[in-house]
Formats: C-alpha cells, structure tokens, sequence
C-alpha cells in the first residue's frame, strides 16, 4: 500500500510549463537584477513609515519573491502565487495574482497569502539599493498608496553560476543504494521526461547518483520526482531543486 501526496503541482506543475516556454524570451530593461535573486521580505511600512505588523509569522520563513522573465512567484505561503509583472525605468506593474488553491491548515498561513496577493497589484515603484559592508542587495517596492516593502536579496543559482542551467526531471527511488567508493549510501535515481502538457513520456534507467542536489533532502522510504536546473562546473554537473513534482510514501 502506498499514500500519494501531491505537493500542489496540479496547477503548479502547469504554470511552471508556461514559465519554461517563455524562457528564451530576454527581460525586459530593468528587470536583469531583479532577477538575478531572490527577494526574501525582511521589512514592511505604510503610508507614514510606520512598521506594520503580521507579515512574517512566527516560526516561518517570509514570503520570497522570484522575477522570472515575465512573471514574479511568491514562496513560503500555503500555495505557490504568481503574477504577470512589468518593471522598467524604477516603475512596476503587477497583475491579479493567480494561486495553486490549496487549502490549509495554518488559517494565519491562509490569511498571510491573502494579504500578500491583495497587495501584490497595488505595486507603483521599485528600487535596488546596495547596502553598504555586504554585497547583498535590498529590494524596495512601492505602493500606490505610499506603503512600502523592503526585501532582502540572495543571489539565484543562475547568478551563482554564470549561467542560466538547464531543466530537467529526475526521480528518486524510495531506497538509497550503496555508493561505488563504498562505506555509504546514495540515492538510485533515473531521468525522467514530460512532453509540454505535463504528462510523462518516457523514463530512463535507474543509476547511482554520487553527489548532491541542492534544496533537496531525500526521506528514506519516500519516491520523489524532481524538477531541476542543471549547471554546468569545472568540477562536473551541479543540481539545484527548482520544484518536487510528486511525493509518494509507502507504508
């Protein structure tokens, strides 16, 4: 008996297609340093400058944002939200967000996401200022109505590597394998492809896999497939976890 646990990628899974096709398209001017990070919100201000409270939770990571061409996602909410954005000369436009829609426990978590997608479209102006003694960046975003947030920025992989990477999908099996060197274990993994509506066409012979992927950590007794961006190193391939597609459990 297994139990499967989908991960929201129904709709998820779907929009990340729709963001993989227009990845040959160039950013727009102004648009290259937001997306060479990822923004986590450290700082939020209305109209006066005052702080306003209950954007970060409580044992939680904050909202991230991530400019990817032509759309920002946010991260560490119930559901994964994207928009439709422009930026271009210090002003930005962002459109009605769209969710994964799936419901959670955390009611605040819900009531965060809400907020965040409320405040979203009501961008006016951005701004990315160094912040002197560390090579981090600070995003500032705007309001029509004089609010602002401040974000603070971690390089993306793309960034970190010099190159955008490529995609690809792997799946790990529930059980680890011995590793070729010996004396420790690795995961037995195999290549897995998907034609442009998501559903899997083909899947490649299971191997040992003999090094690390980044954002990931295996369960033992839990198949995973996995959706990364591969780098090319001096050192051989690098992996990075962009998106765990499917999660399944066995008893």
């Amino acid at each position: 008996m297994t139990s499967l646990r989908r991960t929201g990628i129904l709709a998820g899974f779907v929009l990340s297609l729709l963001l993989a096709a227009c990845a040959a398209t160039p950013p727009a001017q102004g648009a290259s340093r937001l997306q060479a990070y990822t923004w986590n919100l450290a700082s939020v201000f209305d109209a006066r400058g005052q702080v306003e409270q209950g954007w970060q939770l409580p044992g939680r990571p904050p909202p991230q944002l991530s400019f990817q061409q032509d759309r920002v996602t946010v991260l560490n909410l119930c559901n994964v939200v994207g928009a439709g954005y422009t930026a271009a000369g210090g002003a930005m436009n962002v459109a009605l967000p769209v969710s994964t829609m799936r419901a959670c426990p955390e009611q605040d978590l819900m009531a965060l996401e809400r907020r965040v997608s409320t405040r979203l479209p009501q961008a006016a102006r951005y701004e990315i200022r160094s912040v002197p003694g560390t090579a981090a960046p600070t995003l500032v975003m705007t309001f029509n109505d004089g609010g602002r947030w401040e974000l603070g920025g971690t390089p993306t992989a793309a960034t970190r590597f010099g190159s955008p990477g490529e995609r690809v999908f792997m799946e790990v099996a529930p059980a680890e394998v011995p590793c070729p060197s010996g004396g420790r274990t690795c995961l037995s993994v195999r290549d897995i492809r998907f034609d442009d509506q998501g559903i899997r066409q083909s899947a490649g012979e299971w191997r040992v896999f003999d090094g690390q992927i980044e954002g990931f950590r295996h369960e033992p007794g839990t198949r995973n497939v996995l959706r990364l961006q591969r780098y090319a190193t001096a050192t051989g391939p690098a992996y990075v976890l962009d998106l765990v597609v499917e999660s399944q459990r066995a008893n």
